[in-house]
């Protein structure tokens, strides 16, 4: 059985962790097929929105134990060596050109978490969990923290990385680790609403660009953020969607993205 299914339908590729017997757990396998479905999403220009999601009672529990045992065994170059393949993954789906839903029907664990974290848009059942346990197996959380610090904050980073505990579903949407609760039989029609909205009411390049600014007003000092900024409304005033999406809206009219 593969570590991973991928389905594209209505331009939404949709790439589900496929080991539900391991509750969807990561090792060298699955990061690398991951890295190999989204390097496929982000090159098909028929798709625009990337749902990742996962099969069985778990959104994903992190790293395999089995595999972080094998780990155990590297020397420090081979170690680093796979470490950066989870890098990559996670630089990739971050800075990913199209929009990716995590749609988490079970607990988000460890680097299950971090996944949730990266995604642009994360909605989850009331029954799952998310948190990082690493420091309670005499691990460290060290790529997902570089993550989770920008997107909630050092101070309730800090709670969840160091005391390793679980949260509901509610309080990660308070903390801002995911967008919104959504009960259990109804998640998968609204994440496609949300997706199949996004395919018809937004521009690819809009929306891509959107997510540069975000990225440039987090990573730069202001003045260098701003200019920035200032450099992608100039290019996107050019752009031929602006151009189309501003004359739909002067004979209003709806554009066809």
């Amino acid at each position: 059985m593969p570590g991973i299914t991928y389905h594209i339908a209505d331009r939404i590729a949709t790439i589900t962790l496929n080991r539900p017997e391991k509750r969807n757990a990561l090792n060298g396998e699955v990061v690398r097929e991951l890295r190999e479905a989204f390097a496929a999403a982000a090159a098909d220009a028929d798709v625009k929105v990337v749902v990742l999601a996962g099969n069985g009672k778990a959104f994903c529990a992190g790293a395999d134990l089995d595999y972080l045992r094998q780990l155990q065994a590297n020397n420090f170059e081979a170690n680093l060596a796979d470490s950066r393949e989870l890098m990559l993954l996670m630089q990739e789906i971050y800075s990913m050109e199209k929009v990716v839903i995590a749609r988490i029907e079970g607990d988000a664990i460890a680097g299950g978490c971090g996944l949730a974290t990266i995604a642009d848009l994360s909605y989850a059942v009331p029954e799952a969990r998310f948190g990082y346990s690493e420091v309670r197996i005499g691990f460290v959380p060290a790529l997902v923290s570089v993550f989770l610090v920008r997107k909630i904050g050092e101070g309730r980073a800090r709670d969840l990385l160091l005391t390793g505990r679980l949260v509901t579903a509610e309080k990660a949407a308070v903390f801002g680790l995911i967008n919104e609760v959504v009960p259990a039989d109804k998640i998968g029609d609204y994440v496609q609403q949300v997706a199949l909205s996004l395919c018809s009411d937004a521009s690819a390049n809009s929306l891509d660009q959107t997510k540069k600014l975000i990225s440039a007003a987090l990573e730069n000092p202001l003045t260098q953020a701003l200019e920035s900024a200032a450099r992608i409304n100039a290019e996107t005033r050019q752009h031929p969607d602006c151009r189309k999406g501003i004359g739909a809206f002067l004979d209003k009219l709806k554009p066809d993205w």
